[in-house]
């Protein structure tokens, strides 16, 4: 189900009258579809979708991930993303091994949080936490 943010027209305004809107639906005010970016498994690949967004433009969300770009004092590296630790987001997405922003994965290299957005950016970019 896509998701679309506004104001029901049902809601009273807290004054006692009817909010109304000034007019309809846009297709550009829709949101998208919550993209579930999972730690692949052992013998998967990495998979992307491509979708497209305002203006013809086009998104690339990670559907499963491998490897992120990990910052460390010594510099960027390429490390294995071995699980989801825990996830601010939903106590349940670490379970499920599923990466949003802000999610403490487990890699090659230590713990690191995620600062991208995988579901939107298709790249997952994370800082090392100390220990």
């Amino acid at each position: 189900m896509v998701q679309y943010h506004q104001t029901t027209k049902k809601k009273s305004s807290g004054s006692g009258g009817k909010t109304r809107a000034s007019r309809d639906k846009r297709l550009a005010h829709y949101g998208g579809f919550f993209a579930r970016v999972r730690v692949a498994k052992e013998g998967e690949k990495q998979a992307f979708k491509k979708f497209r967004v305002r203006g013809g433009k086009h998104k690339i969300a990670a559907e499963r991930a491998l490897f992120a770009n990990v910052a460390t004092p010594q510099g960027v590296k390429k490390a294995k993303i071995l699980t989801v630790v825990e996830s601010s987001a939903d106590r349940h997405f670490a379970r499920e091994n599923i990466i949003v922003k802000g999610a403490i994965v487990e890699t090659e290299l230590g713990k690191a949080r995620v600062t991208s957005r995988p579901g939107q950016h298709g790249v997952i970019n994370a800082i090392l936490v100390k220990k």
